[in-house]
């Protein structure tokens, strides 16, 4: 009997992005990832909830979910203000 060969996540992801369909794809959710991945970051840093954050930004906590899950196009004033929430701020490279 044949034994299947197990990936690890990083063989599994490398063998994807050779895929230039995969990688262009990937690629254009990078901002969106790298977003989700700061404030949550910096939410859990603060020791904060979604609820928390929600209620100091002025919207639902649906909306922080969404964010943090990579559902949606967030404008810059709401990042502003997720931003000043969090006591921290925004930078933004274009490269």
């Amino acid at each position: 009997m044949k034994q299947k060969k197990f990936l690890t996540h990083r063989e599994l992801h490398d063998s994807w992005m050779e895929d230039p369909k995969f990688r262009q794809e990937y690629e254009k959710l990078e901002p969106e990832y790298e977003i989700a991945c700061q404030i949550i970051e910096a939410r859990l840093k603060k020791k904060m909830s979604q609820e928390e954050l929600a209620k100091k930004v002025g919207t639902g906590q649906a909306v922080i979910s969404r964010l943090e899950g990579m559902n949606a196009k967030p404008s810059i004033s709401l990042l502003t203000r997720v931003a000043r929430a969090l006591q921290t701020k925004i930078i933004v490279t274009i490269q």
